[in-house]
């Protein structure tokens, strides 16, 4: 389709083309885009315009949240097609039975994935550009056929984990597997299998996109949670981060900020926030300790001990 625009500044040339899908006007001579235009994919409202032209087109906008992005026509509910007439219920029935006689393996694979994957993104509260993600990860590994040998929820549960890995959304893998009911290993196994097999390089989690979600579920205070990255800071330099979980550092360095600022939190309070135990709490938070100014230890173990006071009267 020919474009508006008569010549190309770069080059003059008038062989032009407008992009529809991509609502660009590109010269095919030297290849640049010489015009881009707003491309409008959301719901569009039956009836007439100003100008007295009927508009064309409705619906939803396209979503890789849905197996068929949303533009495929179902037949409807079992439960809407019951209220119809006797004859009509047969009729519709046969009709929804075809439908899914026809659909390929492919379709009816993805119209189940896309189901869970929606269940275990709403449990975990991601936001809609992360769910997006992880159903374009899955389509790629379906039609790649690498779920074959593998169950679909651990695949799910491995492409939510990438996209949030991609996003920096901080999500242990304990969280993805209390969503998806599988196993934390199997989580582990199938999302490096798929990092592999796609080539898909994703930068490691760093223990502060941990601290402002783990402080809001504590209810500790800003200047706790800015104490917590300056420990952070200092562990870096330290090399305390490398080789160790993002989780447990951070909520190590969190129980730390805590006690210099006189907020009582118990070691199985933040272990449970970061879904770790109280053993690695406790590992990280030694190792923490050696790189701390000795001001910063007299005021922890001052902390400390009124801690202790404080559970021997109870």
């Amino acid at each position: 389709m020919t474009a508006f625009i008569k010549r190309c500044p770069e080059c003059g040339s008038i062989n032009l083309t407008y992009n529809e899908q991509k609502g660009e006007v590109i010269c095919n001579d030297c290849g640049l885009v010489v015009e881009e235009k707003m491309v409008d994919t959301g719901q569009e409202m039956y009836g007439k315009s100003k100008s007295g032209e009927k508009k064309s087109r409705g619906g939803a906008p396209l979503s890789m949240q849905k197996f068929d992005k949303g533009l495929t026509t179902n037949v409807g509910e079992i439960s809407d097609i019951y209220k119809l007439e006797s004859g009509a219920v047969r009729k519709f029935l046969r009709l929804k039975k075809w439908q899914e006689r026809v659909s390929t393996s492919i379709e009816r694979n993805l119209r189940l994935a896309m189901a869970e994957l929606r269940r275990v993104a709403s449990f975990l509260n991601l936001p809609t550009v992360v769910r997006d993600e992880a159903s374009r990860i899955y389509n790629f590994v379906l039609q790649r056929g690498l779920v074959r040998g593998r169950s679909m929820e651990s695949v799910i549960a491995a492409c939510i984990y990438s996209a949030c890995r991609s996003y920096n959304i901080p999500r242990t893998l304990d969280e993805i597997s209390n969503a998806s009911d599988v196993e934390r290993k199997e989580i582990g196994r199938t999302y490096r299998f798929i990092m592999r097999k796609l080539g898909i390089k994703v930068t490691p989690s760093s223990p502060k996109d941990y601290i402002s979600r783990f402080g809001s579920i504590l209810h500790l205070s800003p200047k706790t949670q800015n104490d917590a990255l300056k420990i952070l800071k200092k562990a870096e330099i330290s090399e305390l981060t490398s080789g160790r979980g993002p989780a447990g550092i951070a909520a190590a360095a969190l129980y730390v900020a805590a006690l210099l600022n006189n907020e009582k939190k118990t070691q199985r309070e933040v272990a449970d926030v970061a879904g770790i135990t109280e053993v690695t709490i406790r590992n990280r938070y030694k190792e923490l300790l050696e790189r701390l100014e000795l001001e910063d230890k007299v005021k922890i173990k001052e902390a400390e001990a009124r801690i202790g006071k404080g559970k021997k009267k109870k």
